[in-house]
């Protein structure tokens, strides 16, 4: 035979766009319609379908950015259409291609119950009207902008309410009445998932060839200028082909319905709130109509928000999750970021997620769901474990720019050992369509096809909601048994996990952090938000001691809905588009003005707490909130009785030498640190030659992503910012300062650089006015050191780095992550650690100068991408960090402790004792707090921070009747430790229940 598979793909496509689909709604009738453009922010249903409209006429513009119009449409089923299946079509202006990131709607009846949402691929509203019989239909229309278009990444100002234009955006094409044609519906997914399979076939294989001869078949008995009546018997040609059932070896695709919601992103948390009510609305719909389709969704924070604010749909989200069809997945508040929280706060993710789904739907999530995050913490694993989690699922892995990852379903092993069964979708996505191509791709490159059989696929429009369409309902029904195709089928994660475990007995072991080879830059975006998070968890966990020291000592009320609320805000602005620092201007906006106000609301929680302890008095109290710090940690003692020498200032070459008793310090006159002398050791800690300190700026501006990546090549361009416009330097109370300020370009650094007595940490207090665009902004610190690694601290420990690059996995880590401290190391333990307040991001690199060996450690400080936020970080910055001259991991983690916890003074009367104390080498107390069930109850966190095992006591300051363990999030254990006897193995967490009489 003559080969006419291009023939035949060509004319299958053209009737396809040009006749079928046109065809699947047959006979119209306009609606009239009416609107209201609301003049400031969304009302409630009831208050939207009581508004006074006007009329409206399709092909009229509506919608500003960010702008909401109520449409009312009316009309009547026309009598010729009795017994037929009656739609509403409504196109408000869509772009096929952008669902999710353009305007839509939620339609609601005239009792204000919603019936679905409307968006670019779900344009259509069953009508339960009958023939002759009025029909009536309210439309929430969101005039959201587009923002990452054809041409994406382009500045804008139009992600900003404050800032964007007051122009409409959209054009309303259509309000008709159809008769929807389910015959020439399902002739339509016939056809494309058999176009679809074929292409991914051999291209001469038997199977292939026998579709494209039915789709010939079928087009040939189809009447083009009757679909409507000849679908069936094109129908027929196809018949035999879909029957056709899959091989005994094909993949098996575990399907669920998915939408993966930002809570922000290109569009604000209150936008964020009415798209789940859109996405769930239709979601609970579908689950009606469809028998086996199932929904997951992820995010407490998302069903609180309708609860809250849609309660009307949220009722058909909870009566679908009772019937076992909306599936509540990942135990979490929200989809965090895992690389930059604080342990404290994934605990609380975990916490506030199942506690949540327990109290309103009776369950708990087995798994977490996190398909979008930029890479995923080593802590993780002990974290899900010791929280009762049993599987993780993510897919972002896939994004790497360099490294194929190499399994999809896996254990992963975290800084403590403990390892956690893991699945990546091989299709690589997780917005899936049930396209062809991702079936295929699905089963063509997953890793263990040699040993397992199935893979998961999150199915749905996603990012901006949406969620599953009726189309892709109907491809998963012809795809669970067709030959040359994977087998589909609905199917809850559980039991994914389930089986996937049950047929991979030894599954290969992936060790250490899931790094994103991409995104690098969402580690220094958004300075403030991220400045401000990282200050709000330390204020609630200070809050949290010492309201609940009070509590215990005094009898004082312990705010238990109050300390929920900071929580839950943290928790939410902890979301990975959100603490990365990815979202518009609106977003970040509002995250600075309610970190700011978490951060005040948490301060004075503390301070009722410590002034009602310290009562009446003119003594003043040292409050130190931490386990490392000197006399009573975790209470408060009176001030003074430590005494220590001043420290001596003294100019040399026109800077300045600052010493104490531990350390010696040279400013040059360019204030840089040119010599850094431990006077225990005698070793120096800078290399002859390459002065510490020293400020950097690169031009950053990667191929795409902006606000997202920094891409290699920026190294490539450097200019040192050594030039200074004043030095001076004094002795205040025993401490030597050295004030230092720059100018450069359109910004201004003023550092201040502090020796104080006693201390082996040179401190940098850096006040930035920062004006630049498209620019990275670099603190660099050459070594005097030959470290072989460096240690990051992560949540409750450290991950190690090496600093070479012999393979592409090593290479690719050329920007990474820390918390509080990084530290460079050499095999005899002199170190050196750069603690800080609030930055994430950090490069190493290992030089040699003849027989002279370096480690340079550069902290990323500001960046200055334009999109999506065109004016990223502008304005002004407190960065804290600390030079910390002969450390190792023990000092480098006390010393980021005191920096982020420094103590606090009180005027009063009274000691406090500490309610816990601690012994044992590397034992740190990482929260004490009330029990979440509001018995009373002490709930004590320790952990083991130094990599390795160690022994220790928890000794109680109060009157208790027992000690026990219990999971992260509370729950009782069945073979629980009991007592205060620690015994940690290396970076175990353990939490820890001391019952109240």
């Amino acid at each position: 035979m003559h080969e006419e598979t291009s023939l035949t793909v060509g004319r299958v496509n053209r009737v396809l766009l040009e006749r079928i689909r046109p065809a699947i709604h047959s006979a119209r009738v306009p609606l009239e319609i009416a609107a209201r453009q609301l003049p400031g922010e969304p009302v409630s249903p009831s208050e939207g379908l009581g508004l006074e409209f006007e009329p409206f006429t399709a092909g009229s513009v509506w919608g500003p950015a960010w702008g909401t119009t109520w449409f009312r449409v009316r009309g009547e089923v026309p009598a010729e259409w009795r017994g037929r299946k009656v739609e509403a079509l409504i196109d408000l202006g869509f772009d096929i291609n952008m669902p999710g990131f353009q305007c839509e709607a939620l339609v609601y009846r005239p009792d204000g119950t919603p019936v679905k949402s409307i968006n670019p691929r779900n344009q259509w509203v069953p009508v339960d009207a009958a023939a002759g019989h009025p029909v009536e239909l309210y439309l929430e229309g969101a005039a959201n902008p587009v923002l990452l278009d054809y041409h994406p990444f382009l500045p804008t100002q139009e992600g900003d309410i404050r800032t964007s234009s007051a122009e409409p955006l959209y054009r309303v094409r259509h309000m008709d009445l159809a008769v929807f044609e389910p015959e020439v519906f399902d002739l339509s997914l016939d056809l494309e998932v058999l176009l679809e399979l074929q292409a991914e076939l051999p291209e001469t294989s038997p199977r292939r060839m026998r579709i494209l001869q039915a789709l010939d078949d079928a087009l040939d008995v189809l009447d083009l200028q009757r679909i409507v009546e000849t679908a069936g018997d094109a129908r027929a040609q196809l018949a035999e082909v879909l029957a056709s059932p899959a091989d005994a070896s094909a993949h098996r695709i575990a399907a669920v319905g998915h939408a993966h919601i930002d809570s922000a992103w290109l569009w604000p948390v209150r936008e964020t709130i009415r798209k789940v009510a859109r996405t769930t609305s239709s979601m609970t719909a579908l689950i009606e109509e469809q028998p086996d389709f199932l929904y997951g969704m992820s995010s407490a924070q998302q069903y609180a928000w309708i609860k809250e604010h849609r309660p009307e749909v949220f009722e058909r989200v909870r009566d679908a999750v009772k019937a076992g069809r909306f599936l509540p997945l990942g135990g979490m508040w929200v989809e965090s970021d895992t690389v930059m929280p604080t342990g404290e706060s994934l605990v609380r993710q975990f916490l506030h997620g199942q506690r949540f789904f327990e109290r309103e739907f009776g369950i708990r999530s087995k798994g977490v769901w996190l398909p979008d995050s930029f890479g995923y913490s080593p802590a993780l694993p002990q974290l899900m474990r010791r929280a009762g989690f049993e599987w993780f699922f993510t897919q972002k892995i896939s994004w790497n720019q360099r490294n194929v990852f190499p399994h999809h379903s896996f254990l992963w092993e975290g800084i403590d050992g403990s390892r956690m069964f893991t699945h990546f979708p091989s299709m690589d996505t997780y917005n899936s369509q049930l396209s062809g191509m991702e079936v295929a791709k699905a089963s063509r490159q997953f890793k263990e096809n040699r040993v397992a059989t199935m893979s998961i696929a999150p199915v749905g429009w996603g990012d901006g909601g949406g969620g599953t369409t009726r189309e892709m309902t109907g491809k998963a029904t012809r795809l669970a048994d067709l030959e040359g195709s994977a087998k589909v089928e609905w199917k809850h994660p559980d039991a994914f996990f389930d089986d996937a475990k049950a047929e991979l007995t030894d599954p290969a072991v992936w060790v250490g952090e899931l790094y994103l080879e991409l995104h690098r830059g969402t580690l220094t975006s958004q300075h403030a938000t991220k400045a401000l998070h990282r200050w709000a968890e330390q204020a609630l966990i200070e809050a949290e001691l010492w309201a609940a020291t009070a509590a215990v000592r005094l009898g004082a009320s312990y705010d238990y809905e109050e300390f929920d609320r900071l929580w839950q805000l943290v928790l939410l602005h902890e979301f990975h588009d959100i603490l990365p620092g990815t979202s518009i201007a609106w977003v970040h906006r509002e995250a600075v003005e309610v970190l700011t106000d978490v951060i005040s609301d948490a301060e004075a929680l503390s301070a009722a707490a410590r002034e009602s302890l310290a009562g009446e008095g003119e003594r003043v109290l040292v409050f130190t909130p931490t386990s490392v710090g000197r006399g009573r940690a975790l209470g408060a003692r009176v001030s003074g009785g430590e005494e220590t020498d001043d420290v001596t200032l003294s100019e040399i070459d026109g800077g300045y030498r600052l010493e104490n008793d531990l350390v010696v310090v040279t400013i040059s006159p360019e204030g840089l640190i040119t010599s850094a002398i431990d006077k225990a050791t005698g070793r120096e800690a800078i290399p002859a030659g390459k002065p510490a300190n020293l400020f950097q700026l690169h031009q950053d501006f990667p191929n795409m992503w902006d606000a997202w990546d920094i891409d290699r090549y920026y190294k490539n361009r450097v200019d040192d910012l050594t030039a200074v416009s004043t030095i001076s330097a004094e002795v205040i109370d025993g401490t030597a300062t050295v004030l230092v300020t720059r100018e450069f370009s359109q910004s201004k650094i003023t550092q201040t650089i502090i020796l104080a007595p006693g201390s082996r940490t040179v401190l940098l207090l850096n006040d930035i006015d920062w004006n630049e665009t498209e620019k990275l902004l670099k603190l660099a610190f050459p070594l005097d050191l030959f470290a072989r690694e460096t240690l990051a601290e992560t949540q409750f420990g450290f991950q190690r780095r090496v600093t070479h690059v012999n393979t592409s996995w090593e290479a690719a880590k050329f920007e990474t992550s820390m918390h509080r401290f990084v530290l460079a190391q050499e095999d005899d333990g002199f170190g050196v650690a750069l603690v800080n307040d609030s930055i994430y991001g950090y490069d190493t690199s290992r030089d040699v100068d003849g027989d002279d060996v370096s480690t340079t450690i550069r902290l990323s400080l500001l960046r200055a991408p334009r999109f999506p936020d065109p004016d990223t970080d502008h304005g002004h910055h407190e960065i804290e960090v600390g030079f910390v001259i002969g450390a190792d991991a023990e000092i480098a983690t006390a010393e980021g402790i005191r920096l982020n916890a420094p103590a606090t003074l009180v005027r009063g009367a009274n000691e406090v004792e500490p309610l816990v104390s601690v012994t044992g080498a590397g034992i740190v107390v990482s929260s004490v707090k009330l029990a979440d069930d509001r018995s009373g109850d002490v709930i004590v966190r320790v952990y083991e921070s130094l990599g390795r095992r160690t022994r220790g006591e928890l000794s109680i300051g109060f009157e208790h009747s027992g000690i026990r363990e219990v999971s992260l999030i509370e729950d009782d254990l069945d073979d629980a430790r009991t007592g205060g006897e620690l015994a940690l193995k290396p970076f175990e967490v353990r939490t820890l229940r001391v019952s109240r009489p």
